[in-house]
């Protein structure tokens, strides 16, 4: 008789943001002439660059001829994107990679989840909270120990560790999601050092490392020395260029890392090989671009119209005293919002057609805030910010 994985019944009945998009359908049929402003799920609006739309578009009509057509690719990536993303840390954060440590994925996300086969289901998990749910959900699944640690107002929502903390695998992600706080370069080596005296393996998820303007706030964590003894990092295009559609990411593997007598990125590089067969020629074309002089000039454009975005939430938040953080180096901005979560997502979405996220669908310490995104429009960011203020101000 077929037996199901039992630690499935430890979730949640559905993912967050499922639920809050089946709140907003149900909001929106019986409430037709009432159009929603989606400020919650971290979509964006802004299209894919001309330099990036221009190579795809070359790459599609190479697919269609015998003497350019692609097949199989490399597992890891093609070599052109790999040394693209090594010239990209570098320019950065004047980080050396080696092409063998990086590999090209469809997105953060599954790269995120999936390098949980590589650890024996005996290993602790250390998580953040509030906190992304593919952390938590992806180690549930296996029926793994959690351990949380505390984000909170006091601790600016970049929880640390302390003497006692007892962990094998520690997930942090910054600029954070949901929060958009992010640490800056003392806090991560205090977090690489204790990875590294405590045998600890940091998952670094930089996803939003492109949104970064304060030169104390590293855009990767090898930027701080020992990090690739400890660090595995994850990043995607989805937020820097719009790749929410397109899928691609990147997982940067050390060599240097060695655990129990295996090296981390060969067991990565066999997991790979055995169960996924890469991602599209066409996109890592237009991956490609994005990293090209102007490609970055391109997307960082679109950023900045985001941050403008960000940057109307946060003046709203502060006309009418709203506590929250976030909205500078991050597209997230994260509120105070004074009632219980759930009820304000339904209080802004009722009497205000704004939808954001609740905080506590993100962890326990999420109860009582909210997260806006910067990533609609910048008519509908100053809309929904007037409508806001309006409930506030009840």
């Amino acid at each position: 008789m077929v037996k199901i994985n039992k630690n499935y019944n430890a979730l949640k009945e559905s993912y967050l943001f499922s639920t809050t998009a089946r709140k907003i359908r149900e909001f929106q049929t019986q409430n037709p002439d009432k159009p929603v402003i989606k400020m919650g799920i971290g979509d964006v609006t802004k299209p894919l660059t001309p330099c990036v739309v221009k190579a795809l578009e070359k790459a599609s009509a190479e697919m269609g001829v015998a003497e350019t057509f692609r097949g199989y690719g490399d597992e890891q990536g093609y070599g052109f994107l790999r040394e693209a993303v090594q010239k990209y840390y570098k320019k950065i954060g004047n980080v050396d990679l080696d092409a063998n440590e990086i590999f090209i994925a469809d997105g953060a996300k599954s790269d995120l989840a999936n390098f949980t086969d590589l650890f024996s289901n005996d290993n602790v998990i250390v998580i953040p909270d509030p906190v992304y749910p593919v952390y938590l959900d992806s180690n549930v699944m296996l029926g793994r120990e959690i351990v949380y640690i505390e984000g909170n107002e006091a601790n600016g929502f970049l929880p640390m560790p302390y003497e006692g903390l007892k962990g094998d695998i520690v997930y942090l992600c910054s600029p954070n999601n949901p929060t958009g706080a992010a640490y800056n370069r003392e806090q991560l080596k205090i977090w690489v050092d204790y990875a590294i005296k405590n045998d600890m393996l940091i998952l670094y998820d930089a996803a939003y490392e492109a949104f970064i303007e304060d030169d104390n706030l590293p855009r990767s964590i090898y930027e701080i020395e020992g990090a690739k003894k400890c660090a595995v990092e994850f990043c995607s295009l989805s937020k820097t260029a719009g790749f929410t559609g397109t899928r691609c990411g990147y997982t940067i593997v050390p060599n240097d890392i060695v655990i129990e007598n295996k090296s981390l990125n060969k067991m990565w590089l066999r997991r790979q090989t055995t169960k996924f067969n890469g991602t599209s020629y066409i996109v890592q074309r237009g991956a490609e671009a994005v990293f090209s002089d102007e490609g970055i000039n391109e997307c960082y454009s679109n950023i900045a119209y985001y941050k403008e975005n960000a940057k109307i939430i946060a003046k709203a938040l502060d006309e009418i005293g709203v506590w929250y953080t976030g909205g500078i180096n991050s597209p997230y901005v994260w509120l105070k919002c004074g009632m219980d979560s759930w009820e304000f997502f339904d209080l802004l979405l009722n009497e205000a057609q704004v939808a954001g996220t609740p905080g506590s669908g993100f962890g326990k310490c999420g109860e009582g805030y909210f997260r806006l995104t910067a990533f609609n429009t910048r008519e509908n960011t100053i809309e929904a910010m007037e409508r806001i203020k309006k409930i506030f101000k009840k």
